[in-house]
């Protein structure tokens, strides 16, 4: 029981693939929350608009994020197994990682056009276009996290994601409190590149590094699979 409570942050102090996917996904998991407290905010006070209408914007998330997933979900393993093939037979957690790459770039580019349209105060369609491509960023670059932790350290992956998990929370937590002050400080479209530009220099490189030394990495872990 001790060991099982204790792994997960040993597993974050001492594992690299922790650490670096356990403080991207925390940011994934606080721009998701960013956005879903601070999406009235922008239609009610930009536009003008009702509670009600302001309230219908969340379905562009809901679109970015379902849309995404359902393709993911139904490629991911294709893509597993021709990877597999192609590399003798042999499968690598590293072959999780194709999704990954198109959402590192999703998400600052739905960034950057949900900040400045909004300021711009374009039509309404152009800020719920970046709202749905930041979503289908996010919901990439997750399940590309999850499935890669998992095949990653299989038997101790339930500690893995525990830890990345706790990290994510806290996250989610504490984003929507400094998200106002922020967007009041830098207005909307600064803001949103400010995010934009530290989803690039956490997220881009990440599935870059683990796609060359993923390998590496895992062989001189103590809990992950060779």
């Amino acid at each position: 029981m001790a060991k099982a409570l204790t792994r997960p942050f040993v597993l974050f102090a001492r594992e690299p693939i922790v650490q670096l996917l356990g403080v991207y996904q925390a940011y994934l998991y606080g721009i998701l929350y960013l956005f879903l407290t601070t999406l009235p905010s922008i239609f009610q006070g930009v536009y003008q608009q009702s509670t009600g209408v302001a309230g219908l914007h969340y379905i562009a998330l809901g679109i970015g994020v379902t849309g995404a997933s359902q393709l993911n979900a139904r490629t991911m393993d294709k893509v597993y197994v021709y990877l597999k093939s192609k590399n003798g037979g042999v499968g690598r957690p590293e072959f999780r990682l194709p999704a990954m790459f198109p959402g590192t770039v999703l998400l600052p580019i739905g960034c950057l056009i949900t900040g400045w349209s909004s300021q711009a105060h374009t039509h309404w369609i152009v800020p719920d276009i970046g709202i749905a491509l930041a979503g289908a960023g996010l919901i990439l670059s997750f399940q590309s996290i999850m499935a890669y932790v998992v095949d990653t350290f299989t038997l101790h992956a339930a500690s893995a994601l525990a830890a990345i998990v706790c990290l994510r929370s806290m996250a989610g937590f504490v984003f929507p409190l400094f998200a106002p002050a922020m967007y009041k400080a830098l207005g909307l479209g600064k803001g949103d590149t400010l995010l934009a530009v530290i989803a690039i220099v956490i997220g881009c490189p990440a599935p870059w590094i683990f796609w060359r030394y993923g390998e590496r990495i895992r062989n001189s872990s103590r809990y992950a699979k060779s």
